[in-house]
């Protein structure tokens, strides 16, 4: 399992229209086997900050699997008036984890 981080600066202005295409998006990754979890969360210092958290079965499994499958242009669709807000996305391996409490 890898973790994808995508880091976002939106300006406040479109805030509502990011978190409406990642829900759109996230109907997407709900439904492709090699996501395994997501999640979005935004900035409470600074609200035009966002971090995407994507949950991966393996890097293979999100470059080759996700991105070439039919759901992809949905996707990237949703995703895509945002590309130029990303400040980082790269995927991480998981190597450590603590209890929920």
């Amino acid at each position: 399992m890898v973790v994808e981080y995508i880091r976002y600066v939106v300006p406040e202005a479109d805030a509502d229209r990011f978190e409406d295409a990642y829900r759109r998006a996230g109907r997407v990754l709900d439904a492709d086997p090699h996501c395994l979890r997501y999640e979005v969360a935004r900035g409470v210092e600074e609200p035009e900050h966002f971090v995407v958290r994507i949950e991966w079965d393996s890097v293979e499994g999100h470059e080759r699997g996700f991105r070439t499958s039919p759901a992809f242009p949905a996707f990237f669709a949703a995703v895509q008036p945002f590309l130029s807000e990303i400040q980082e996305m790269k995927h991480y391996e998981v190597r450590g984890r603590g209890a929920v409490a």
